[in-house]
């Protein structure tokens, strides 16, 4: 018998079609779990085994000698270019709109920390420290492929899965990926979980079976 979640990715995406790639994310509902303590929240970066199905942005904040090994960064920013952010965060506060993740060379990272945490920190994309000179293209591409599970104080959040142009595999095996660590966070397991779902930009949410999970 058919995993049961593929039939229900099969039905997301036989909905209606729109003229564009829609993206398509899982909401978890969480019960019997105290979400004023800040320890009980989730908060996580995970690696999609399948890719995003799209283009993430990555900047780099770094000495000259990172910046030339940072090949695949899609921004690179040198220790002048933090100082005038930081003089300008208005200007800065537009930039971050469009990257979703920063790496930082670790010795830098008390100025960002200092001058744009205010920024950062609550958008939680504070950078990923790297030691100085290290090659970041490894972390660079995993970043690439990565969601962020932030639950705050909500026992509703969402995660991203990939697109609808993913096959239906390998949204599962994504999937698959998030609600496991999503699961191994929570005290009583699956059993911290009320429900599940999955939806598209567009389209209504369809209720999974958590029992399908591997």
């Amino acid at each position: 018998m058919e995993n049961s979640i593929i039939e229900n990715l099969k039905e997301l995406k036989e909905l209606k079609k729109r003229n564009f790639d829609e993206s398509i994310e899982v909401g978890i509902n969480l019960k019997d779990v105290d979400m004023v303590d800040p320890k009980n929240r989730i908060n996580e970066e995970i690696v999609l085994p399948a890719g995003r199905g799209k283009d993430l942005k990555v900047a780099v904040i770094a000495s000259e000698e990172m910046r030339t090994k940072a090949k695949n960064a899609d921004y690179l920013y040198s220790v002048e270019d933090l100082n005038n952010f930081s003089d300008n965060k208005k200007s800065f506060k537009k930039i971050v709109k469009g990257i979703d993740f920063f790496v930082a060379e670790s010795t830098l990272m008390g100025n960002v920390g200092k001058n744009l945490g205010i920024i950062l920190g609550p958008r939680g994309k504070m950078p990923k420290p790297l030691p100085p000179g290290q090659d970041p293209s490894a972390l660079i591409e995993n970043l690439k492929k990565s969601v962020r599970a932030r639950s705050r104080d909500k026992i509703t959040f969402h995660v991203p899965i990939g697109t609808k142009a993913m096959s239906n595999e390998d949204l599962f095996t994504n999937l698959n990926t998030v609600l496991k660590r999503i699961i191994s966070h929570l005290d009583k397991g699956k059993g911290n979980i009320a429900s599940a779902y999955i939806k598209s930009t567009m389209s209504k949410a369809i209720t999974i079976n958590l029992g399908d999970i591997e």
